[in-house]
């Protein structure tokens, strides 16, 4: 009697168990399926004129039911680290070359997820109107970042300022320089301030935006790198963990339209290009 009880028991008791196990099994799924489902996200951007643009981009975002606030920051190393420490959900203010070396140094896991737009690097001078004009010993200002300091290396190889070691490329640095016929003066400035000390300075290399924050215009622009297969294109990025969440499609395509087109080219003024 006693051991037809016990059965009857632990029958019920494996019925039971097999059934929460199956439930949990079909619930997993579905709680893993809507992890990712955000109708509210968080994005970082650098403030200034890309503030406008994704107000626009907001926009675009809410009539497609996704919420989007914009986290603005003010240095370059900040969106990143922030999008690593899940304080935003995705950010877009860099180039690729920008993310290896970050991803290199601080071992983020990020990923480029849709172009926004890009900016051509320039050489401005308040002093000479072409890298031709240079002096001997002109100080010339770089950014002191790796990614943007090897593109304005790159340009002023281009505009025959200096010489780079064959195959430097993207990851130049100062110590590539095999030529420098005119004895030109590289100084090494943050990116934030570099664009204000051109008065200071013969010549310097600035990022478009920078440029803009600092009152330079394209009449101080003495040079340009090209925009055809340019390396240097913006994008959204996430973490890799959230690629195929759909709010990810839904705010790449808030971005990637007319509206926001139309908005970004009055900003930028054609100093910045969108490039989707």
């Amino acid at each position: 009697m006693h051991t037809r009880v016990a059965v009857t028991k632990n029958r019920l008791l494996s019925i039971t168990t097999a059934a929460l196990l199956l439930a949990g099994a079909a619930l997993a799924p579905f709680t893993a399926a809507h992890a990712d489902d955000k109708r509210s996200i968080k994005v970082g951007i650098m403030s200034g004129e890309d503030e406008d643009v994704w107000r626009e981009v907001v926009k675009q975002a809410a009539a497609k039911g996704l919420t989007v606030k914009t986290v603005v920051f003010n240095d370059y190393n900040q969106p990143n680290e922030a999008l690593q420490n899940g304080e935003v959900d995705a950010n877009a203010f860099q180039h690729q070359p920008f993310l290896n070396n970050q991803i290199k140094v601080n071992h983020y896991d990020i990923v480029r997820v849709g172009d926004t737009a890009v900016w051509p690097i320039g050489l401005y001078s308040k002093r000479v109107k072409s890298a031709a004009d240079l002096k001997e010993g002109a100080v010339i200002g770089v950014p002191n970042d790796p990614s943007n300091e090897a593109r304005g290396l790159v340009l002023l190889e281009q505009q025959g300022v200096i010489k780079l070691r064959v195959g430097a490329g993207i990851a130049a640095t100062t110590a590539d320089i095999t030529d420098n016929p005119r004895h030109v003066q590289i100084k090494e400035l943050d990116s934030g301030i570099i664009g204000r000390s051109v008065p200071d300075l013969d010549a310097a290399v600035v990022n478009t935006d920078w440029a803009l924050k600092s009152g330079l215009t394209k009449a101080d622009r003495i040079a340009q790198e090209p925009v055809k297969d340019n390396p240097y294109n913006n994008f959204i990025a996430v973490k890799k963990e959230s690629v195929d969440a759909p709010w990810v499609k839904t705010l790449v395509a808030s971005y990637q339209n007319d509206a926001v087109k139309k908005v970004f080219d009055q900003v930028y003024k054609g100093t910045g290009l969108t490039a989707w």
